[in-house]
């Protein structure tokens, strides 16, 4: 008898103690989900599971819930799914859980299943978008695997670790550093991130050698990285800001994402700075993208005007500031999540989206158009997209191969960088902006106008080169400009091909405060008479001064120190004429051009990009006579033949701007304002697979 009584005491004492514990431990887990920690809150609710008793079936139905929904949160799609299935066994959820489910299942590839319950739901609920969209996605997904597509991918194991390494980001003149968010243990700090499990991630990067192998990462140096979850970051077109995620720890507040900045000074990445976007500082902004143009700053967020989930915005890029948000709207974002924006530089907006048909989780789609337009969805197939999360696109220029992210076949849920490479024909345009006698000109910009339409304005890169994908059988001009140079004008047609093609164009930008030599101007021995040779070279000034009608120029001829001064001037100032009769020939107005012979009165003075040929001579030397004598045989010849120069100077670049009474003659016309109504409702949408 006291055994027995001792057993049920015993017995009571352990369903007290469980019925306690689970109390503690689904407190830890509310705790941890109103914070966002949804790690550490699957964790609490898979300890007071535990301790619930098998008859208490709601209790277990209602915790299963929960802890299946943050196993979604954080990727772990099996144990996910076994969490539902243990919910749907106790209790009956509801609708809103059995579309999560079946969205699961189809993450996991269990198409046939996840079928039968979006059916269940569009019986009850016929207009559920995410359940049509779904049911599409379940019955077609295995045939659109075994079309497949031109794209092959392969995992890239340098850049990865044992943990999440995502949103890859290329960056350099070259494309040769690859930028990228990692959790692996290299990051600072040591404790683990409530939301993940996985320490806090940083930012890593990678760089390609001239043979084109990758180094082993390693985190950004200077400010940039914190103990704080930085991820996802992009580039301002000029490669000088970065825009990243990050995401603060807080103990007693739910973790909100925001987007901030680093500058760049020479190869160092500076301290961020928080980067306000909107005054509603209760919603999250991640996963930022600038234009191509940099007039826009791309991004994913949950505030309040959406259309349901994660939605993806914009927000203009001004000299002022940030302003006037924008929800991109229909066709891209639905009631599911749109995440991770970028572009292709040909201007195609790439974005990853759980709402649209597809193969499961997020996929990767193409948006062509812009706000004006009416956008056209592309889903690019298998195998860039999977039935796990597909996302983060990067491009090598305007080539469609770079590298992308997924959590395919990682029972973890952890994200992975992959390449992919997509082959086509492409005819690219590639312009290098740079001073006469000098170096690049990073400051340039350069117009664009072709006979298919396209006019629009590029500024170049650090290294004063642009790059554009051009369109067969189009006539296309180009103007560079840049403050304190005269314009340059090219042309090229395109024509059809059947390889890619790279076209190369130069603009070298004469200085309009500094003389610009004339290379290859040639005269007959001891004479003013131009050669032939010299033909080329008179003309592309003549287009020079055509492209620049308002400038006009001294033209300067230049002899070594021997012979006598007197016949040096003589000599010079013939061949300045023979110059300026040239251009007067070629329909250039005599009053534009001023002939004038120094002799040797002005030697040469050195610029720093002769002293790259020439070893031995600094920048700023002059070449006078005294300087010469002191050289060798073979130097002094070689500065000699660079007394002997033909050069031009701007004089004004104002020459019939203005009338006899200082009036413009012809002032600019105000521009006409365009309005464009914007049919919401009339959005025609090309979904393609």
């Amino acid at each position: 008898m006291k055994r027995r009584l001792f057993s049920y005491l015993t017995l009571l004492l352990i369903i007290i103690f469980n019925s306690c514990g689970a109390e503690y431990n689904l407190k830890k887990a509310e705790k941890s989900l109103a914070l966002g920690e949804y790690f550490n809150a699957a964790e609490h609710y898979r300890q007071a599971y535990r301790k619930v008793p098998t008859k208490d079936k709601k209790k277990r139905g209602d915790i299963s819930l929960k802890m299946a929904q943050c196993y979604e949160k954080i990727n772990a799609t099996g144990k996910a799914n076994s969490a539902y299935e243990k919910a749907f066994r106790y209790t009956s959820p509801g609708l809103d859980s059995e579309l999560s489910y079946a969205r699961q299942l189809l993450k996991a590839g269990a198409y046939k299943k996840a079928e039968g319950i979006f059916k269940d739901i569009l019986d009850s609920v016929p207009g559920n978008k995410l359940a049509k969209n779904g049911l599409i996605s379940a019955q077609k997904a295995n045939e659109w695997k075994k079309a497949g597509s031109r794209y092959t991918v392969k995992k890239m194991s340098v850049f990865n670790s044992r943990r999440d390494d995502y949103s890859p980001m290329l960056l350099g003149d070259n494309y040769e550093y690859l930028y990228f968010s990692s959790t692996r243990n290299e990051t600072q700090g040591d404790e683990l991130n409530g939301i993940t499990g996985t320490k806090s991630g940083d930012i890593f990067v990678s760089e390609k050698d001239d043979k084109g192998k990758w180094s082993q990462p390693e985190p950004v140096g200077g400010g940039l990285n914190s103990i704080e979850d930085e991820g996802a970051c992009c580039f301002s077109p000029d490669s000088r800001t970065m825009y990243l995620t990050r995401c603060q720890t807080d103990a007693n507040y739910p973790r909100y994402a925001q987007i901030v900045t680093s500058e760049r000074s020479d190869a160092a990445w500076g301290k961020t700075n928080e980067l306000n976007i909107s005054k509603d500082s209760l919603s999250s902004y991640a996963h930022p993208a600038i234009s191509p143009d940099g007039n826009w700053l791309y991004f994913t967020s949950d505030m309040p005007g959406g259309k349901g989930g994660l939605d993806i915005w914009r927000v203009r890029i001004t000299a002022a500031g940030l302003g006037g948000v924008e929800n991109l709207g229909e066709p891209i974002n639905t009631a599911g999540n749109e995440e991770f924006p970028t572009f292709r530089p040909n201007g195609d907006l790439y974005f990853s989206s759980d709402g649209h048909p597809g193969l499961g989780g997020l996929d990767i789609y193409i948006a062509q158009g812009d706000s004006t337009a009416h956008y056209r969805l592309f889903h690019p197939g298998y195998p860039l997209n999977s039935q796990g999360d597909d996302f983060g696109m990067t491009f090598e220029g305007q080539h469609n191969r770079g590298f992308f992210c997924s959590n395919r076949g990682d029972a973890r849920g952890y994200d992975h960088i992959y390449s992919f490479e997509n082959p086509e024909i492409v005819q690219t345009i590639k312009g290098w902006v740079y001073e006469m006698e000098g170096y690049e000109l990073p400051a340039a910009q350069v117009y664009i106008i072709g006979s298919d339409g396209t006019n629009k304005k590029v500024s170049v890169k650090g290294d004063g080169s642009f790059e554009m994908v051009a369109k067969t059988n189009v006539d296309y001009l180009f103007m560079a400009t840049c403050k304190g140079y005269l314009n340059h004008k090219e042309e090229i047609h395109i024509g059809a091909t059947e390889d890619s093609q790279e076209h190369v164009l130069q603009f070298p930008l004469a200085s309009i405060t500094a003389p610009v030599l004339i290379d290859n101007i040639f005269y007959e021995f001891d004479k003013a008479n131009l050669t032939s040779e010299s033909t080329k070279a008179l003309d592309e000034l003549v287009n020079l001064l055509n492209e620049n009608p308002n400038v006009t120029i001294e033209l300067s001829a230049h002899c070594d120190y021997k012979g006598s001064e007197d016949y040096n001037k003589q000599l010079s100032q013939r061949r300045a004429e023979s110059v300026v009769n040239y251009l007067i020939a070629k329909g250039i107005a005599k009053d534009r051009l001023t002939p004038v012979g120094y002799g040797k009165d002005k030697p040469k003075t050195i610029k720093k990009k002769l002293t790259e040929k020439y070893k031995w001579l600094k920048e700023n030397d002059v070449l006078t006579e005294e300087y010469i004598k002191k050289l060798s045989k073979e130097e002094q010849e070689i500065c000699n033949q660079l007394n002997r120069r033909t050069e031009f100077i701007v004089l004004r670049t104002t020459y019939n701007l203005f009338d006899k009474d200082g009036q413009l003659k012809n002032p600019p016309k105000a521009k006409q304002k365009k309005f464009e109504e914007n049919n919401k409702n009339g959005i025609n949408i090309s979904f393609e697979q």
